[in-house]
């Protein structure tokens, strides 16, 4: 029989391959179910850390409106937080209502007179805060609303605005040349100019350097007046050296009639006990009568010298006993 050639070899036969390993479907199911576990594990794990099991209570703040309040936004204490906002809703009264998720733990914090703010600056978030004056305070019950005191920043602008452009206006009003505080610098500079004059203070409060001359000759007048005066009056042979001249004579008269005057007496009671001498006491008595008059006669006229050298008038009465 003839050879019959050889069948031609597959493309199989020609490059075998490997062994294919075992199980791979086995292994790749374990593979997903161990990422799965992680997986899990990973969103339980953040669920813990966000406090997703842990204890609340809840607290519902009320507001005028929501406008920076989203939910997730943290409610601070003392810069920590200590709650976190669960919803926002519309109450049956129109009312805002931010209910806030707040841990057992952290609810110590809260008390029935805690304030609850919601700040809103012009840069920046909203901040939902709250602050407990008195600690010693009952705790915050759980379930209860309280409302909450809106600070918006950006609500002020407008009132800002308006107060701005009222000032400029009124300092354009003030610095315009026809104003009064500019009649009023013009005032001063006019004072300020006269207090540099030739007089200064007197003669802006008189009213001119004329007026403020006068004033002063014035004074010069006066004070030479009461130099001379005083020297009249004090000076030596002046008033009062005559005065007291006049002075030392009449106390030597007076005590030359209070002589006068004993001897009178003495010669009265001589007179009483000697009753039968009577034409000798009598003519004793005359002559002493015309010692008491001249004596009185002196003093008379030293009195009339002291008033026409005393300036000033002065009542001189002597009473005889």
């Amino acid at each position: 029989m003839p050879d019959t050639p050889p069948d031609p070899l597959r493309p199989e036969e020609m490059n075998p391959r490997p062994d294919e390993p075992r199980h791979v479907e086995a292994k790749a199911l374990l593979l997903l179910i161990g990422i799965g576990a992680l997986i899990v594990a990973f969103v339980l794990y953040v669920m813990y850390a966000r406090g997703v099991f842990e204890q609340t209570q809840r607290l519902t703040l009320v507001a005028e409106d929501s406008e920076g309040v989203i939910p997730g936004m943290d409610m601070t204490f003392a810069g920590f937080p200590i709650g976190r906002v669960r919803q926002v809703e519309l109450t049956a009264d129109g009312k805002v209502g931010i209910v806030v998720d707040i841990p057992k733990a952290d609810a110590r914090w809260l008390r029935t007179t805690s304030v609850y703010t919601l700040e809103r600056s012009v840069v920046g978030e909203t901040r939902l805060r709250a602050y407990s004056g008195v600690l010693s305070d009952p705790p915050l019950p759980d379930g209860v609303r309280r409302p909450v005191l809106r600070g918006d920043a950006s609500a002020e602008i407008p009132r800002l605005l308006t107060t701005a452009r009222t000032l400029l206006e009124n300092l354009e009003t003030m610095t315009r040349a026809d104003s009064h505080i500019g009649n009023s610098l013009a005032n001063v500079e006019t004072l300020t100019g006269k207090l540099n004059g030739r007089y200064g203070v007197l003669g802006t409060a008189l009213g001119g350097d004329e007026q403020a001359h006068k004033l002063l000759q014035t004074l010069d007048h006066v004070d030479a007046l009461l130099a001379k005066t005083d020297r009249r009056v004090f000076g030596r042979n002046g008033v009062m050296d005559d005065a007291q001249a006049s002075v030392r004579e009449l106390h030597g008269l007076l005590s030359d009639a209070r002589g006068t005057l004993q001897k009178v007496d003495g010669v009265l009671a001589e007179a009483q006990a000697v009753g039968a001498n009577a034409r000798g006491a009598t003519a004793d008595l005359g002559r002493l009568r015309g010692e008491v008059d001249a004596s009185l006669r002196k003093v008379n006229r030293l009195v009339d010298e002291i008033n026409r050298k005393w300036p000033f008038k002065q009542d001189t009465e002597i009473k005889l006993p």
